[in-house]
């Protein structure tokens, strides 16, 4: 299965093994609850989906590679110990706790969590001295003498043996012990999560044109040659930071993070003309509105990978627009919501000899706190990470606004407050409208360009594809998106337009 058919198995599994009955029981016993086995190759996920998990079900998660551990660091160290038997004092060996078990009790001291998943990645990579262990750990879900705690679950990932000359084969009896999940690799699915995670447009525009090159490990005289999708996911990082720098990125950079050197040169020059493309067709212009008649005629008549990369560009100008604008109502939400809980405390009769500073530091000490607990137990995605910092720093400035005015009364307060909110809620308005604008621009141009053609198609497609554009839309509609989502029905014909782009590339007859 691919990696969100996975991941949607696992979070079923994880829901289902935490489930209790009306005595507060595990509904599955826990010696039923099968530890699961992600058999995938590398670099295509395993970690990130876990994370994602632990995030949606709300528990904790506790990460080791086992390739890092001893032994000892494993299942413990021996000490001696002495008991008494029918009378008489013995030495007994003893093992300390394994520090794996250790980190699962300190996460549940650092977050308050009870429940969670200790996953445990290349697992079949341990060393010969462990693999004992690793058996004993699927089997009996204990390190040594000492057992995962009740309520946390277990989930271990493999390398197939192809993949990593390390890997030893469980036998059947471990086998049968488990719930085996064999995860490939598959663009379309990893493009979703590239969108959510802003990945950089020219990668995103590169794999359309060769989805070949997403995913591939070859084994040559030379060694192994291979690119995966987090090689992808971390080149995208570096592009975005180097482009800041005004760096310039070269195959020799690309090859540190694709270590293929066909396809490393290969996205170089490809890169080169993406950014050619950005200044050749004035992106900016265009979601402006302000396009050229030359720009239409030159884009109509150009190859196919020009129009795929053209189209990449004003896609990824448009989700970076659809982020901030949900990045935006992210962040007036939380603070609306934590005004409204601060106007009724400040109305709560039990405040009223309360000075409305005491209530406002004390609001702002708890949602820090709260945030603190949050992050330590890593509850929160990235976008709501960012929001909820705003907030806190948001109220902190009015906090120091209303004491600079020497403000006293709780309703002149609130009332200075709620004034200055209104500056947020106009600043959301405004990232709409310019999603909206800018959106409705590249609209008219790919229909002054292409009219409803297989372009069109493909634009919408991509649009229904990314997080960001699907909740822009959802939120605040687009009448062209409907029309043509309508109109070219583009769930058959996008199977039939990506079909005939496929035999006109084996027929060499598109340039790609």
């Amino acid at each position: 299965m691919n990696i969100k058919q996975a991941k949607d198995e696992i979070r079923r599994a994880i829901e289902a093994y935490l489930l209790k009955n009306e005595f507060g029981e595990y509904t599955i016993p826990r010696v039923r609850q099968r530890p699961i086995l992600l058999m995938g190759a590398p670099g295509i996920g395993k970690t990130a989906i876990m994370e994602q998990v632990a995030r949606e079900c709300g528990v904790g998660l506790v990460s080791y590679s086992i390739t890092h551990h001893t032994r000892q660091s494993a299942i413990g160290l021996p000490f001696i110990s002495h008991k008494e038997y029918g009378g008489k004092e013995y030495a007994v060996t003893e093992y300390t706790m394994s520090e794996i078990i250790a980190s699962v009790y300190n996460k549940m001291e650092e977050t308050g969590l009870s429940e969670g998943i200790l996953f445990i990645d290349e697992i079949n990579c341990a060393s010969e001295t462990l693999a004992p262990a690793m058996l004993q750990f699927l089997q009996a879900k204990t390190f040594g003498a000492h057992s995962v705690p009740e309520g946390w679950l277990i989930v271990s990932a493999g390398n197939p043996p192809e993949y990593n000359k390390s890997v030893r084969e469980f036998d059947v009896v471990t086998l049968d012990r488990v719930k085996k999940i064999d995860v490939e690799p598959d663009f379309l699915v990893w493009k979703e999560y590239a969108y959510k995670h802003s990945v950089h447009g020219a990668i995103m525009s590169y794999l359309e044109i060769k989805k070949n090159h997403f995913y591939t490990m070859e084994t040559t005289v030379d060694g192994k040659r291979f690119v995966t999708p987090r090689g992808w996911e971390d080149l995208s990082t570096i592009l975005k930071v180097y482009e800041t720098m005004g760096v310039t990125v070269d195959a020799s950079i690309i090859g540190q993070y694709l270590q293929h050197g066909k396809i490393a040169r290969d996205f170089a020059n490809y890169l080169d003309l993406y950014n050619k493309y950005k200044t050749d067709y004035h992106i900016e212009d265009i979601l402006k509105g302000s396009f050229s008649q030359q720009a239409v005629s030159k884009l109509s008549t150009a190859s196919f990978d020009e129009k795929l990369s053209v189209i990449g560009l004003l896609l990824s100008r448009l989700s970076d627009d659809f982020k901030l604008a949900y990045e935006g109502d992210l962040f007036t939400t939380q603070l609306h919501q934590n005004l409204l809980e601060l106007k009724e405390r400040f109305q709560n009769p039990y405040c009223k000899e309360t000075p409305w500073e005491n209530i406002m530091e004390t609001l702002i000490e708890e949602k820090e706190n709260a945030f603190a607990q949050e992050q330590k137990a890593d509850l929160l995605d990235q976008s709501t990470k960012k929001s909820r910092r705003m907030t806190i720093e948001k109220l902190m400035g009015y906090d120091k606004e209303v004491k600079s005015l020497g403000l006293r009364d709780k309703d002149e307060v609130f009332q200075q407050i709620k004034t200055s909110f209104t500056n947020e809620v106009e600043t959301r308005q405004t990232l709409i409208d310019t999603g909206a604008k800018e959106l409705e621009n590249a609209f008219l141009f790919l229909e002054e360009t292409f009219g409803a053609g297989q372009e069109m198609v493909i634009f919408i497609t991509e649009l229904t594809t990314n997080f960001y554009s699907v909740k822009f839309i959802s939120d605040n509609g687009n009448e062209k998106y409907y029309q043509y989502n309508k109109e070219l029905l583009f769930d058959e014909k996008q199977k039939s337009i990506l079909k005939d782009i496929e035999s006109a590339k084996a027929e060499g007859t598109l340039l790609f």
